[in-house]
């Protein structure tokens, strides 16, 4: 793309060199703090990181509902931009709605008419603003916030209005053509997981032959097996090993249920420390979340170590090869049908006895070998498709995030 004819300094480094039209001036002049209250009758707003202040109904997952008198909340109208306790990681949020927030959050309003809300929507979520919000952050680790007062005399660049609205329309465009490739990539990786969890249903049910004869299991979950497979409660082919330590006691690594990622059993590298009673599992456990189990928290230990009370460490019998079990557990109607009978509305556990009176396919121990196999190699194909699926949308949110600093700094000329 063009860049401008030519350039001046800004005389500030996140600046650095801005188009010759161009202005650099203190943001306490282009931005008021504004506290407007007693307005409770007026809709309640969320702010949200990653789509700016929006009524709370549009919110999928509810947020807690303030109880008492509204009064003391704080008017925001659209156009306007909120800084809540998380802007210093993602910038500052745009209104897109008349509302009242909570008064913890600032409330900024454009005070120069030569500003363009939509052009500032995209600066102050820029990588270079952000980066420049450090500068303005006060308090330590969970209390960190922005303070306008430090912030109000850092430099902001204003182009001419008419240039700010040609900015904020080809962002407006170009970001949402960006958005839609990304939308269509994360689409196809939830088709290729939902046809991972199929083909891990199918194996672990119905075997890898078509053609071999098949009865029914009398097991809903189940359906159909091969005719010389058969069905037996878990607790027949597997127990829970039921060692206990006190983490603090102990030297073995600690396993939380945040360091299982859901439905491919892969460990994810968090810190997680305990000081309670934890469970002891031995290499080749195979580890159950019985907390949410709609999550899939499974996995195959290659290590002794300590896990959460919320997991299970399963010990497979001679008959069932700690493979299989993994794949059993795995399968989205064995989740399916230990979801179904948790108890908890706020935190819903599945009880252990239910757990091990579950009804499961057991093929011959020399068929569950190549059944693994076959879904261990499918998986990683549909595991490689996935992830360059998701490499796509890393380079193109990349290429997103480094288009808006170009186009909001001036490094380049939309028109």
């Amino acid at each position: 793309m063009k860049t401008y004819p030519t350039y001046k300094d800004s005389g500030v480094d996140w600046l650095g060199k801005i188009p010759k039209d161009w202005q650099a001036i203190k943001m306490k002049y282009l931005f008021r703090d504004v506290s407007i209250k007693g307005k409770p009758e007026e809709e309640l707003l969320s702010v949200t990181q990653n789509r700016g202040v929006i009524p709370r109904d549009w919110i999928e997952e509810r947020s807690v509902m303030p109880s008492g008198n509204l009064d003391s909340f704080k008017f925001i109208a659209k156009g306007d931009f909120a800084i809540s306790l998380r802007s210093f990681q993602g910038g500052l949020e745009y209104c897109f709605h008349d509302g009242i927030i909570s008064p913890a959050y600032t409330v900024l309003k454009k005070w120069k008419q030569n500003t363009q809300d939509n052009y500032f929507k995209y600066l102050f979520k820029s990588i270079s603003f952000i980066s420049e919000l450090q500068t303005s952050v006060v308090g330590i680790r969970q209390g960190k916030n922005i303070s306008f007062s430090q912030l109000s005399y850092s430099l902001m660049p204003l182009p001419p209005k008419q240039e700010q609205q040609a900015i904020a329309n080809f962002l407006d465009d170009t970001c949402g053509k960006l958005d839609t490739v990304v939308a269509q990539k994360e689409k196809m990786i939830t088709f290729l997981k939902e046809r991972k969890q199929a083909l891990i249903q199918n194996a672990v049910t119905r075997g890898l032959n078509e053609n071999v004869p098949m009865k029914n299991s009398g097991v809903d979950w189940i359906g159909k097996i091969p005719e010389n497979w058969e069905v037996k409660r878990l607790k027949f082919v597997s127990e829970i090993r039921n060692d206990k330590l006190y983490a603090r006691e102990s030297k073995l690594p600690y396993l939380g249920m945040e360091n299982v990622e859901s439905w491919s059993g892969k460990l994810i590298e968090t810190e997680s420390e305990s000081e309670g009673l934890a469970n002891v599992y031995k290499s080749g456990d195979v580890l159950f979340g019985k907390l949410r189990p709609y999550l899939a928290k499974v996995y195959l230990a290659d290590h002794d170590g300590l896990c959460s009370s919320e997991f299970l460490p399963f010990i497979s019998s001679d008959n069932l090869t700690n493979k299989f079990l993994k794949n059993i557990i795995l399968s989205f109607r064995f989740i399916n049908q230990i979801d179904s009978s948790t108890y908890g509305s706020k935190m819903p556990r599945a009880n252990p006895d239910y757990i091990k009176n579950t009804l499961i396919p057991i093929p011959p121990k020399e068929e569950q070998e190549k059944i693994v196999n076959y879904i261990d190699a499918q998986s990683e194909k549909i595991n490689q498709a996935v992830k360059q699926q998701e490499q796509a949308i890393i380079k193109l949110k990349e290429y997103k995030a480094s288009l808006i600093d170009s186009c909001v700094l001036g490094k380049i000329k939309v028109s």
